[in-house]
Parts: structure tokens; C-alpha cells; sequence
């Protein structure tokens, strides 16, 4: 299938998703079948090995929900591995410099844009399709690069400007940390850091991605201007509800005096 979160980045449309960390492709499933633009698996925290990224996948594979890892480092054999087992694109993280970033950008691409090794993997249908895929899948394959430390920040511009860049993703914990002030996202030196992600990508028409940690977050970070843009993530979900309901339970159980 086209892969219609690219498109709607293109297009200036926000692409929301929900981030997937643990090892379930039973949560996998369930979270597919809702309305979203994407689910991104994540290999850098996460626990799922690719025999597992791939069950994940699969369990996917009945919607129409676009998959997305997000690699472990800017390795071009990792990157490999998540395409190759079909994913629709990356999302690379600890990217520092726009040679780190071109990269990346090699690491996803077919020859002569790119070095990703040609094969008859999952994502061609174990080679059913493979010609239809190497010809398509330069245009299809969605390049994300995460802003998260000093170095990043100050050479923002110059990835951004990288052919073949096409989100600039904001993670708040690791850029306030390495910005030293973890967790403080009202602090304005915080705020000056994200609108400069920002501003780099506007500026050479990519899209800027946020890892926000709910619903109500994430429609602001829409209405700021950021188009890719995280919901929540399973295991934040999953604490989430049972601690609303444990809560509940408590409460009904304590007025009843019980």
C-alpha cells in the first residue's frame, strides 16, 4: 500500500500514531484496529527482538494502519532489518550532524540514491513483488531523524536540509536532559529548543514530529505546528487505565466503608 502517512506530511496534514514497547502482538492488534495513521515499534527501548518486530508486524498487516520502527541506533544494518521485514520507514534516533543524517538517508534507500541491500524479504512479499517494490519504495519510505541532544540542536538547519530528511522529531526527555533541565518543559530555554526544531523544518519544507503522552498533548502539539505527532504508547496506556480503575474501585469501595 502507498504509504499514506508520508503523503499527508507532504501535504501539511498531521499523522497521528501511538508507540509500541512491549512485546505483544496481541496489543499490536488490538491498537491496529482503530482509526490511527501509524504505529511505530520501538526497538531502542523496547524489548521485542526482530523475530518478535516481525509477529508484531503481522498483526498489523489486516489494517490499514502504516507500521514504522523506530531503530536502536544509526546502524544501516538495523535499518535494513526493519525495512526488510516491512516496515514502512524509520525513525532514527542520537542523529547529531547532517552527515549522520545522510546516513540514514543512504541506509533506507535502494541504489543509486541509497546502499540498502537488495533481497527477497517480508517486505516484497518474500520476492513476489519485488520489482514493484524497488521502484516505488525511494518515493515510499518515510525518514525520520530525532533531535535530542546539544550537538543536534545546534546543527538543526544543516539536517534538515539533508535530501531525503523528511520528519525532524522532538523527543522532550532526552532533548531537556541533554539540555539539562529533564523534564522541565516549561522552562523557556526548552521551549526556544523546540520551536528551533521547529523552525528548521518548516524552513526547508520537512515535517516536525513530537513524542507527546496523551491525547489533549498531542492536539496541542498540532496546533503549534508539529504534524507527527505521538499519542501515547502501549505500556502508558495500559498503567493508565488500570490505575484509573484501581482508583475508582478504591474509592467506591472506601465510601461503602468497606
Amino acid at each position: 500500500m502507498p504509504n499514506k502517512v508520508k503523503e499527508k506530511l507532504k501535504q501539511g496534514k498531521p499523522a497521528v500514531g501511538f508507540w509500541i514497547s512491549l512485546p505483544s502482538p496481541a496489543i499490536a492488534e488490538i491498537m491496529s484496529g482503530f482509526n490511527m495513521d501509524w504505529l511505530l515499534i520501538d526497538t531502542e527501548h523496547g524489548s521485542a527482538d526482530y523475530d518478535i518486530v516481525e509477529q508484531l508486524l503481522r498483526a498489523m498487516k489486516g489494517s490499514e494502519v502504516v507500521p514504522l520502527i523506530r531503530v536502536a541506533a544509526n546502524d544501516a544494518a538495523l535499518i535494513k532489518k526493519a525495512l526488510d521485514r516491512g516496515a514502512y520507514g524509520v525513525l532514527v534516533p542520537l542523529v547529531n550532524t547532517a552527515e549522520e543524517a545522510a546516513a540514514a538517508v543512504a541506509a533506507c534507500k535502494y541504489p543509486p540514491e541509497g546502499i540498502r541491500g537488495i533481497a527477497g524479504t517480508r517486505a516484497s512479499r518474500y520476492g513476489l513483488v519485488l520489482g514493484d517494490y524497488f521502484r516505488t519504495w525511494n518515493d515510499n519510505v518515510l525518514v525520520g531523524i530525532q533531535i535530542e541532544t546539544r550537538q543536534a540542536l545546534a546543527n538543526v538547519e544543516a539536517i534538515a536540509a539533508v535530501p531525503g530528511v523528511d520528519m525532524l522529531f522532538c523527543g522532550p526527555n532526552d532533548l531537556s536532559a541533554n539540555l539539562n533541565m529533564f523534564m522541565q518543559f516549561d522552562r523557556p530555554e526548552f521551549q526556544e529548543a523546540v520551536q528551533k526544531i521547529l523552525a528548521a523544518a518548516k524552513k526547508h519544507g520537512k515535517a516536525a514530529g513530537y513524542m507527546a503522552v496523551n491525547a489533549q498533548a498531542a492536539l496541542e502539539r498540532i496546533k503549534d505546528g508539529f504534524t507527527f505527532v505521538t499519542a501515547s504508547t502501549d505500556a502508558r496506556l495500559l498503567s493508565s487505565g488500570v490505575q484509573s480503575a484501581m482508583e475508582q474501585i478504591q474509592a467506591g469501595l472506601a465510601k461503602s466503608g468497606q
